[in-house]
C-alpha cells in the first residue's frame, strides 16, 4: 500500500491530530480498541494500510508519532479515551517546553529530542511496503509546533527526499492571539517550510473563529471548536488517500496538479457544507459553497485579494453526478474567469469518493493555490516588521544560539514569496489584458448570489 506517516507536534498539533484520528477511525468503523466493528470491510479496510498498521491479532494501530516538548498534552492523550489506540512507543516528549520560542524548538530543546523522533519515523518507514510520504500537523504560533515542527520537516526533507511531505500549518492571528512573539515564530517557520515541505495547507485562527461565529452561530468558540473544523478539512483532503472512489488522487498527484512552481505550494483549504443540518439533503449548490470565501479556512478572499493558479475539489457521497459537478465548475470558472490565471489552460482538478462522510449526504473539500494567500502572510509580516525594527524580544532567540541575521533572511525570503505569488497570480498575460471585461469581476462579498 501507499503508506503515510502522520506526525503531530506541539500542544495544538497533538490536540488536532488526536481529533483527526478519532474522526477517521469513526469513518472506517474502527473503535477505540483498534478493532474493526463495521459490516463493509471490503470498502472500509481496502486502504486501511495507508494510515494504520495492522497487528497479528487484527488490531489497527495509527501510524502516528506524537511529539511535544512538555509532558502535559501527551499525558492527556494517554489518559484520554483514545490513548490506548496509539502505539506506546510513538510518544516523544520533553520536560521543560519551548516557552513560545521558535529557537528553543529548533535549536536547543527540540534538537535534543530530534533523534528520538527520527528513530521512530525510521522504524515506521521500514515497516511500510511502499511509503508514500508524511503529513505534519502543527501550529506556527507557539514554540514547539513552529520550531520543532519545522526541524522535523527539515529532517524529513533530508532523510526522505524522494517522498512527499505535507504540512498542515495553523497560522496565528493578531485578533486571536495569546503569544506576543507569534509573528516571529510564524515567519521563521514559513522561512523553513518554503525549502523543506512539498505542500503546506495553511489555515488561520481568525478564519476559523469567523466560521464558528458567523456560519455555525457559536458566539464563544473554544479551541476545541476550531480544531473540529480543521479536522473536517483534513479528513476531506485525505479522503481519496484512504477510501475508494470514481476518481482518486495521492499526495504526489495532488502536488503535481496544484503546484506550478516549486515555491508556490501554500494552499487554502475549505469545506462544505459547514452546518451539520445541511448534510441531510443532497446539496445542489455544493460547488458554489466550496468556492464561497466564507467556507475557506483563511481570512483571504481569492475572488477579491488575488487569483487562482490552481485548485482541487474533492467530493464525497453516494449518487454524485459528475455531469452536474462539471456543469457547476464550468459555470463558476466562466463567470469568474478574471480570477483564474489565463496561462493555465485547465487549473481545476476534481476527485470523487462514493463513501459519504459520517454526517451523511454530499460534502466537499476545497484546496486552492491562489495568490490571495499573501493576505494572511502579509498581516503576519506587518507585525513582524514592527517588532524587528525595534529588535524587540530578539535576545530570547539569540540566547538559544540563533543568529540575528536569520531574522533578516526570513523576512526577505517571505517577501520574495509574496512577490512571486503576485507575479504569477496575474490573471491575464500581456496579450490578454485588453480582453478583461469589468463586468465579469467578482464583487467579493461572499454571498451566494455572487457566483
Amino acid at each position: 500500500m501507499r503508506e503515510i506517516i502522520h506526525i503531530q507536534v506541539g500542544q495544538c498539533g497533538n490536540q488536532i491530530g488526536t481529533q483527526f484520528w478519532q474522526r477517521i477511525s469513526q469513518e472506517h468503523d474502527i473503535n477505540v480498541e483498534g478493532r474493526y466493528c463495521g459490516d463493509n470491510p471490503d470498502v472500509m479496510l481496502s486502504r486501511s494500510d495507508v494510515y494504520w498498521n495492522e497487528t497479528a491479532d487484527k488490531r489497527f494501530v495509527p501510524r502516528s508519532v506524537c511529539v511535544d516538548l512538555e509532558p502535559g498534552t501527551i499525558d492527556a492523550i494517554k489518559g484520554g479515551p483514545w490513548g490506548a489506540a496509539f502505539d506506546p512507543n510513538s510518544f516523544v516528549f520533553g520536560a521543560s517546553g519551548a516557552g513560545n520560542n521558535w529557537a528553543k524548538g529548533y535549536y536547543t530543546e527540540g534538537a535534543e529530542l530530534i533523534e528520538q523522533v527520527n528513530d521512530i519515523v525510521r522504524k515506521e518507514a521500514e515497516k511500510a511496503d511502499c511509503l508514500q510520504g508524511f503529513q505534519v500537523i502543527h501550529s506556527l504560533g507557539g514554540g514547539t509546533g513552529s520550531g520543532m515542527g519545522t526541524l522535523i520537516q527539515q529532517n524529513l526533507c533530508g532523510d526522505y527526499y524522494d517522498r512527499m511531505s505535507s504540512s498542515y500549518a495553523i497560522l496565528p492571528s493578531s485578533l486571536i492571539s495569546d503569544v506576543i512573539v507569534e509573528p516571529y515564530n510564524a515567519l521563521l517557520s514559513l522561512h523553513v517550510l518554503i525549502e523543506t515541505a512539498h505542500a503546506v495547507f495553511a489555515m488561520d485562527n481568525e478564519a476559523l473563529h469567523r466560521i464558528c461565529v458567523n456560519e455555525l452561530k457559536n458566539k464563544k468558540p473554544q479551541y476545541d471548536d476550531l480544531n473540529k473544523i480543521i479536522c473536517r478539512a483534513m479528513t476531506g483532503v485525505t479522503t481519496c488517500l484512504r477510501l475508494p472512489g470514481q476518481l482518486n488522487a495521492d499526495l504526489r498527484k495532488l502536488a503535481t496538479n496544484l503546484i506550478p512552481f516549486t515555491r508556490l505550494k501554500f494552499f487554502i483549504p475549505g469545506y462544505a457544507p459547514l452546518r451539520l443540518d445541511s448534510f441531510s439533503q443532497r446539496n445542489a449548490n455544493l460547488v458554489k459553497e466550496l468556492f464561497n470565501p466564507n467556507n475557506m479556512l483563511s481570512v483571504s478572499d481569492p475572488f477579491r485579494d488575488g487569483n487562482y493558479l490552481t485548485c482541487a475539489c474533492i467530493f464525497r457521497g453516494e449518487g454524485l453526478s459528475m455531469r452536474e459537478i462539471d456543469r457547476q465548475l464550468n459555470e463558476i470558472t466562466l463567470k469568474n474567469r478574471a480570477h483564474f490565471v489565463e496561462w493555465m489552460p485547465s487549473n481545476v482538478k476534481t476527485a470523487v469518493c462514493n463513501v459519504a462522510s459520517p454526517e451523511g449526504g454530499h460534502s466537499g473539500t476545497f484546496i486552492g493555490n491562489t495568490s490571495a494567500i499573501v493576505t494572511p502572510i502579509k498581516k503576519i509580516m506587518g507585525s513582524y516588521q514592527r517588532m524587528i525594527a525595534k529588535k524587540a524580544f530578539v535576545h530570547w532567540y539569540t540566547g538559544e544560539g540563533m543568529d540575528e541575521t536569520e531574522f533578516r533572511e526570513a523576512q526577505m525570503n517571505i517577501s520574495d514569496l509574496c512577490d512571486e505569488y503576485t507575479q504569477y497570480g496575474e490573471a491575464f498575460d500581456s496579450e490578454g489584458e485588453d480582453d478583461v471585461d469589468d463586468g465579469d469581476q467578482f464583487d467579493g462579498n461572499g454571498s451566494g448570489d455572487s457566483y
